[in-house]
């Protein structure tokens, strides 16, 4: 994937530094068929261990699990200090704190592997941008081309007048 990127963007800075003069429709089409075929791809290319912490990540980071771990920890530890004697999880709360451990062990990894996923992609636009503005600097450097072009042709026109 990033030797494709390279070349494409290689390409490109081919067309900019020698003047091509490729029609914008060609330089669109080369530009917009590749991306819009990479962002396809990306997302088929994740596996379900990917997809799942991804997902437990984007859940794990919510409001709405604070507020449930909230709930549950203070339902915990409410029924175990009513049950005193016959509690499951006396005061101290020793298994509450290993059952937290082992949250925070598991949630730990599946969300710095979200993040590793989330850093490709923030890597992977940042080039297709970079391709994006090398494409909009052709187009304005033809665009100017022809500008120039349109005004020889009226100068001369006014001159032979």
């Amino acid at each position: 994937m990033q030797n494709y990127n390279e070349t494409e963007a290689e390409i490109l800075q081919t067309i900019l530094d020698n003047d091509l003069g490729l029609d914008d429709e060609e330089i669109v089409m080369l530009i917009k068929d590749s991306l819009s075929k990479r962002s396809k791809k990306e997302k088929e290319d994740y596996t379900f261990g990917a997809k799942a912490a991804d997902k437990i990540a984007k859940f794990a980071g919510s409001w709405t699990f604070i507020i449930i771990f909230i709930f549950c920890l203070v339902t915990w530890m409410i029924i175990n200090t009513k049950l005193k004697n016959k509690a499951f999880d006396p005061y101290p709360f020793i298994l509450l704190n290993l059952v937290l451990s082992c949250v925070a062990a598991i949630q730990a990894p599946l969300i710095m592997m979200s993040q590793n996923r989330q850093e490709e992609k923030d890597r992977q636009r940042a080039q297709e941008d970079y391709i994006v503005n090398l494409k909009t600097e052709i187009i304005i450097r033809d665009i100017h081309k022809h500008l120039e072009q349109i005004e020889k042709k009226l100068d001369d026109q006014k001159n032979l007048d």
